[in-house]
């Protein structure tokens, strides 16, 4: 979708569902998942899982222009402190992939190597900066093929908190994406951090919280997993999270990527099939007052 004000919105298949995660939840089709998302009003996505869509660029590009959609690009979570071989060859599979389908942004995320998003290992030192090196050779790597690469601060994962993210800005070359769901649950403010690094945001991933459920999250009384599935996520507009003064910090700091909304949701086999798309729905709207004001000021 093209707003008013020139900015570009997307979605993602994880509003649907669709994670990489194993027994996160019930797992929609993908024509179902791209039908919705086109019908809500978006005209492009964010890739998903590995094997959810296709890796094959002309299989890739034939679905996504079925459903009138293009490709921003997609989220990798893969261990950055070691197997770097493996990383680097994942990365540049992706990267050779977005750029064979138009897409232009590498999401990520320095994985712990176990599954899921509720356990967290420390790192030492020594495996910190060996983060930072196979993150800034991922960049570089991709950079190759014209796609841009962004650190995803995300729970779960070896750049989570607030003092993380501090060291990875200090520490390493690459921009963020400025994930509002995960910033927040981490510790991070995300209206401050987009205020104060502004030349630093890459990629924009809007999600709304309950802020109570953040806070357990982050105090360590319920796992991540769970705070899913009792609704931690809410479209924008109906948390805690002041996304019109996140996108105008932005906005106004020159930045005129996408605003990819992503609402983390875990589905059960009693939920209508189309409950995320009627919740996607009201992000949308939320998200187009803001532009319209935006454009307007």
């Amino acid at each position: 979708m093209t707003t008013p004000a020139g900015l570009r919105v997307a979605g993602a298949p994880i509003s649907w569902g669709v994670c990489e995660v194993p027994g996160w939840g019930r797992m929609l089709d993908v024509s179902t998942v791209l039908s919705e998302l086109a019908a809500v009003g978006l005209t492009a996505t964010e890739l998903g899982p590995p094997g959810y869509l296709p890796r094959e660029p002309a299989e890739l590009n034939a679905l996504l222009g079925a459903h009138e959609l293009g490709l921003v690009g997609g989220f990798l979570a893969v261990p950055l402190h070691e197997r770097v071989d493996s990383a680097l060859a994942a990365a540049e599979a992706s990267a050779a992939l977005f750029a064979a389908a138009g897409g232009d942004v590498l999401v990520l995320a320095a994985a712990t190597g176990l599954d899921g998003y509720d356990e967290r290992p420390m790192l030492d030192d020594t495996s910190w900066h060996a983060l930072v090196r196979t993150a800034t050779a991922i960049g570089d790597l991709a950079a190759s093929y014209g796609v841009t690469t962004v650190l995803h601060p995300h729970v779960g994962t070896h750049v989570e908190t607030r003092g993380e993210v501090e060291r990875f800005l200090a520490d390493c070359e690459l921009p963020l994406c400025l994930d509002t769901g995960h910033l927040l649950i981490g510790g991070t403010d995300p209206v401050e951090l987009a205020r104060r690094y502004p030349e630093r945001v890459g990629h924009v991933h809007l999600k709304d919280v309950r802020g109570e459920l953040a806070q357990r999250v982050r105090a360590g009384e319920l796992p991540y997993t769970a705070a899913v599935g009792q609704g931690l996520y809410v479209p924008l507009g109906e948390g805690d999270i002041d996304i019109e003064a996140m996108v105008r910090s932005v906005h106004d700091a020159g930045y005129r990527g996408w605003y990819v909304l992503e609402q983390d949701t875990a589905l059960d086999e009693h939920d209508a099939v189309d409950l995320p798309g009627r919740a996607v729905a009201r992000s949308l709207a939320h998200l187009t007052d803001v532009l319209g004001r935006l454009s307007a000021g």
